[in-house]
């Protein structure tokens, strides 16, 4: 597991947080349930705060493993995974937009960017430059990203995400604070970038993204 190997499957098999009562389990298009995410396919999850998103994020991101139930990749459980493993396997499989963004508050917006793109190239640095165009950031590359305004910051955490290879891409809540236009350039950059590896957006959100195309929708 530690070489590369394509993440063409994500398996969530009766996945249930060991926090949530089981009362709100039971109308639940993602808990309990069995899903299978096969890599080229999206899967828009929506659901209101404070029912379980991020935890479900978290969960095929493995940062949190406080479920039962099993996720696998292809067929391998990832709770067998150890730390070095999955650090590994995250770097050549799987992106995310966390919901804080965990963006670095004394790095400039291209650093903050850049980071992800040294660990792991997939971009040349000159994609950095026309990504923040497209999405109206450029004059705030080298800008440190703690004055910028959050929805600057998503924009920066959805570019940072894309510069490194990627089988599936997950994303928390990516577009809170950004405007009608401005969540649609996001989208389009992004269907652009997973069309280019074939690949999974899995994304969680309040409500149903008007700028969607073809995703199955799960209601959480």
């Amino acid at each position: 597991m530690t070489g590369y190997m394509e993440l063409s499957q994500i398996i969530i098999n009766g996945v249930q947080p060991v926090f949530i009562d089981k009362e709100q389990l039971k109308d639940s298009g993602i808990w309990s349930q069995e899903i299978s995410i096969t890599k080229g396919k999206h899967l828009h999850l929506v659901a209101p705060s404070g029912s379980g998103k991020t935890s479900f994020i978290h969960f095929i991101y493995g940062l949190n493993s406080n479920y039962s139930g099993k996720i696998f990749y292809n067929s391998k459980n990832i709770k067998n995974l150890s730390a070095e493993e999955f650090s590994i396997f995250r770097q050549k499989n799987i992106s995310i937009v966390f919901q804080d963004l965990k963006l670095f508050d004394h790095q400039t917006v291209r650093e903050n960017i850049e980071i992800k793109r040294v660990l792991n190239p997939y971009h040349s640095e000159e994609m950095i430059e026309s990504m923040a165009d497209r999405l109206g950031i450029s004059p705030k590359l080298d800008q440190l990203i703690k004055t910028c305004s959050y929805g600057e910051q998503q924009r920066t955490a959805i570019i940072r995400a894309l510069m490194q290879p990627f089988d599936f891409l997950l994303l928390d809540e990516p577009f809170s604070h950004l405007d009608h236009l401005n969540r649609q350039k996001a989208m389009n950059l992004i269907y652009e970038e997973c069309g280019k590896r074939n690949a999974s957006m899995i994304l969680a959100n309040l409500n149903e993204e008007e700028f969607s195309k073809n995703e199955e929708i799960v209601y959480l």
